[in-house]
Formats: structure tokens, sequence, C-alpha cells
């Protein structure tokens, strides 16, 4: 991602003048976009309008990105548009209006009362593999359900693969002239973003299909126009609380991929001048933006990366470029509604396909596929997660996925031997690629990595006792300087597990362990059964003294009691 964050910040009128500049520039790209995906929801282009004004200006006074474009986005229009059609099956459009302002507000409240929970680390919670795979999953779905209109065609909907196989039987009853119109918008929406990235593509491609369905009388020749959308300003929508229970399940989902977009969007944008993005006060501002806009029949709401992109790249140094994106959507609903109504059908859907595209990545699952394989099965996973059992059930089983892969990593972790580079007194993993490390001969040490709890204390115990058995030494060191917590039935593990080993007549020592770790030990009387002499202040010491116990003359009392006892806590 390109920041513009070397730039020299202007101040004063020149701010002012980039950010006028900037909103201006994205309108004509984001306006287009939030109309295309208010046809992805199913939903009248004007909620598109009504999505990118609302929202955007109560974020634009709450948030604290500086760059930050929230309207609908691509994810959140599919999400959406799938639970508004299990709300409203027989797709009413007045009934779909109040479903989807009930749909906002409860995206909204529940960004509020995560707020209040402090629940602003759940953005964390979907890695960033599986978020890869979920959003091609999310790409896949919505270029699928565009290429109809695309074609002039009308297709049942019933699950990825179903309308896969449905519209490959229905390609002969293709609209030539609406194929052409759809053509035409491509080729000049990916001429301009090839030719000048970040130009106002979508504006212009949706004004001269406005045109030429004018000019030449598209409806008339049977190309589906948008048709009839309301002139002026929003009406007050009131939510639907008999849609509450139906609609509360697939909110929470678009709650949660509302402020991850927006969380990641806002990060990756931010300069090194600006402020940090606090997670909190973002759920609090795009919980209100969310539900703002419900009053006023807008889409769920968040940040999306493309428009922002643009914000970005126009020279935007503040939220007044929302704003003045916002009035820009004002003056259009007011002055332009009856022109957009001549809008091609198959011009919208060329605007989302070429705007969703971009979710699908290759090359980031590559990259990943290089790096970790088992990320790039998660990121599969997620992926086919959402092309099975769709998009709000992905969503489900992305954040599964996650958590399994977390609990995977938690539950295995591992355990090194400890040599010494020859040479250097550096200590570190015995492996291949270090063959003349050495080791030291009835003293083995050990160290676990990360925090030994009741899922993977059995795994670090099979190990250690795996690695015993094979080395056979007369000490062991267990080095605790990797692990952050020693939880309870770790600990016991580790004290039947010294006692096995004693009774085959195998040393342990306990060596490295931070305060906290310490701290539990001691509550547990490990200090008072181990002594002074078996527990030390790191590896280096426990070779010290395992080599001062093996010199020629030293007796095994002697070994007991160290010199001045170095190194013990």
């Amino acid at each position: 991602m390109t920041s513009a964050a070397a730039a020299p910040a202007p101040t004063g009128g020149n701010s002012l003048r980039f950010d006028l500049v900037a909103g201006l520039t994205a309108a004509a790209v984001v306006l287009p976009k939030a109309m295309a995906y208010a046809t992805v929801a199913g939903l009248p282009v004007a909620v598109g309008l009504y999505t990118a004004f609302v929202p955007m200006v109560v974020y634009a006074l709450l948030g604290t990105s500086k760059v930050l474009n929230v309207s609908s986005t691509t994810t959140l229009a599919i999400l959406a548009g799938t639970e508004l059609g299990l709300a409203v099956p027989d797709g009413d459009p007045a009934r779909l209006v109040t479903a989807c302002a009930t749909l906002s507000a409860l995206v909204g409240l529940m960004l509020l009362a995560a707020r209040l929970l402090r629940l602003g680390f759940v953005a964390n919670f979907i890695s960033t593999p599986v978020l890869t795979g979920f959003k091609a999953g999310i790409g896949l779905v919505i270029v699928l359900d565009q290429v109809p209109k695309l074609l002039g065609l009308h297709i049942t909907k019933a699950g990825f693969f179903h309308d896969l196989l449905s519209l490959a039987q229905h390609l002969g009853q293709t609209s030539l002239l609406t194929l052409v119109v759809a053509l035409a918008t491509l080729a000049v929406l990916i001429g301009m973003e090839k030719l000048r990235p970040h130009s106002p593509a979508p504006l212009v491609a949706v004004g001269g299909a406005i045109a030429a369905s004018w000019y030449i009388g598209l409806k008339a020749q049977g190309v589906s126009i948008v048709g009839l959308i309301p002139q002026g300003l929003p009406a007050l929508t009131l939510p639907d609380l008999s849609l509450v229970e139906t609609l509360l399940p697939g909110a929470l989902g678009i709650a949660l991929m509302s402020f991850t977009e927006s969380i990641a969007a806002g990060r990756a944008f931010a300069r090194s001048s600006d402020p940090p993005i606090d997670a909190n006060r973002e759920l609090a501002a795009t919980g209100a933006a969310n539900l703002a806009g419900a009053l006023f029949g807008a889409m769920p709401a968040g940040g999306g990366t493309s428009q922002t992109a643009v914000v970005q790249a126009a020279g935007g140094r503040s939220q007044k470029a929302s704003l003045v994106t916002a009035a820009t959507a004002v003056a259009t609903m007011l002055l332009l509604a009856p022109l957009l109504g001549l809008l091609p059908n198959a011009t919208l859907a060329a605007v989302v396909i070429v705007y969703s595209v971009g979710l699908i990545q290759p090359a980031e699952f590559k990259a990943i596929r290089q790096v970790r394989t088992m990320e790039f099965r998660w990121a599969l996973i997620a992926c086919i997660g959402v092309l099975v059992f769709g998009t709000l059930k992905g969503i489900v089983v992305a954040i599964v996925v996650s958590m399994i892969g977390l609990a995977s990593q938690a539950a295995r972790p591992s355990v090194s031997v400890i040599a010494r580079k020859r040479g250097a007194d550096v200590l570190r993993p015995l492996s291949p690629e270090h063959p003349d490390d050495e080791t030291f001969p009835g003293l083995l040490i050990l160290r676990p990595e990360g925090r030994l709890f009741f899922a993977n204390a059995q795994s670090v115990a099979d190990q250690i006792s795996a690695l015993v058995e094979q080395h056979r030494p007369r000490v062991v060191a267990l080095d605790f300087s990797r692990v952050p917590d020693l939880e309870y039935s770790a600990l016991q593990m580790l004290i039947e597990g010294e006692k096995r080993v004693r009774d085959r007549g195998i040393e342990v020592w306990l060596v490295g362990m931070n305060p906290g770790v310490l701290e539990t030990a001691r509550h547990a009387g490990l200090y008072d059964k181990f002594g002074r002499e078996r527990m030390l202040f790191n590896a280096r010491l426990a070779i010290e003294r395992f080599q001062a116990m093996a010199a020629p003359g030293t007796s095994g009392a002697a070994a007991g009691s160290p010199p001045q006892a170095p190194g013990t806590p």
C-alpha cells in the first residue's frame, strides 16, 4: 500500500483546498459505487446515496482516522443483501427499506455495545490469511451475482455452485445490446484505471451510460435501467421491531466485518504524523454512523479501502474531505435523481465487478503459501466456506478457522534442545543448520516456548519425555525464559513429571523463570522443594554449575551447594 506520508502537510487554506479537491474526487468514485452496492443488496440505488451521506458525516465528526472514508463497501453490501433476502423473501421494496433500516440500527447498536464493553481487541480475532480467504470468497460470490446483469439474464439464486450451473444453462438467452453496454462500461473503467489510477472512472462510465441511455433509448430496446429514483433528502425511516429476531444473527456478523474493515483501512492509511487509531473509539464512531444512517434508510456502513485510497491519493488531509463528499451526495439527491434513473443496470453491475475483483488476490494466497502452508489451508477453507455455506455463515467459518488455528498453535508449543555456539557465549536451539554447536554430556537444557496451560501441558510433557529418553542425561535443566505464564494444570504436570524423572535418577533444575512464573512456583511450594541449588537465573549459570559438578575432584555433596549460590532467585 502506497502512503502519502512523505508529502509535506499543508496548512490553513492549502489544507482546505486539498480536502475540497479530494472530497470532490472521492465523490466521483464513491457515489456511483455506492449506488452499485445498493443493487448488490437488492435495494433501490437511492439507498446507496443515503449511505454515502449520513454515516459519512457522523464518522467524520467522531472517528479517529483523518482520511478513512465511511460508506457502504463490497463486503457489507453482499452480507446485507443475503440477510435482507432472508428477512424479506418476496423482495417487496417498501419492506426491504424498512428491513435495511432495522439491520443498520442493529449493527450500530452492537458496535456501540461493544464500545461500552471495550471490545476493540476483537478486530484482531480474524487472522490475515483467513480474512484473505473470506474476501476472496465474497469476491467470487459478488462477481457471479452480477454477471447475469451484464448479459441481461435473470436466474433464480440458490447458492454459488447452483447459480454457476444455472448461468451456464441460460447463456444462449443473452441480450446482445445489454452485453455491449456492459463491455463498453468495462472498457472505460479498466482503461481509465490502467492509464490513471484513482481517476473518476466510475463517474465517466456512469455519465456516458446515462447519455447513451437517453440518446439511444436503451429501455425501449430491452435494456434494463434503474428506473425512478426519489428526488430529495432521505425521509425518516423507523426500524421494525418485529424483524429484530430474524436479523439479529446476521447483524452480528455484519457488525464484526464493518469494524474489522474499518480498523484495517484506518491503520493502512494512517500517516506517521497522525494520532494512533483508537479501536474502542472506532467502535463508537462506526456504531453511531450506522445507527444514525438507519434512521434515514441507509445500508450498513464501514470504512472502505478503495475509497479511502482515492481520498489519500487526491491529497485529502482530514475528514473535511469526507464532508465534501457527503455534501456532493446531497446535491446529487436534490438535482440529479431524474438523470440517474436512466442508468442501465448493466453499467452498475460492471462497476460492482471491477471494484469487487480486487477482493480476489491470488498473489496473497501465493505469498501465504510460500511462508506458511498451514495458514494457506486456513485461507482456502475460509474461501470455500463462503462458497458452500453462504456469506453470513462464511463469517462463522472464518472465525472458527481462526480460532482453531490459534488453538492448534497454542496447543503445540515447541520444546527446543539448547546448545552453545562454539567459541562464543551464545545459546540457541540445536539444529542441523549449526552442526558445530556444542552440547554438554550429561546435561540436557530444554526450552519450552509460550504460555503453558491445560491445553498444551500434555503435549509439552510428551516432548520433554521423548527428549529425555533420547539423550538420557543426568540433569535436565528446564529453561522457562520463553514461558510468560504457567497455568495450574501445567504446574501440576511439571510436578508429576519431575517426580517420574527423579525416580529414574535424573535431577531436574528450573531455570530462567520470570517473576510471575517464579511467584506461581513459590506458591506451589516448588521453591522449598527444589531449593536454591536447583532454581537458577539463566541457562548459562546452569552450564557453569553443571561443569563445576563434573570437574575432577568435585564431590556430589559439594556439588549440591555451589559457592555463593550464584544466580539463584
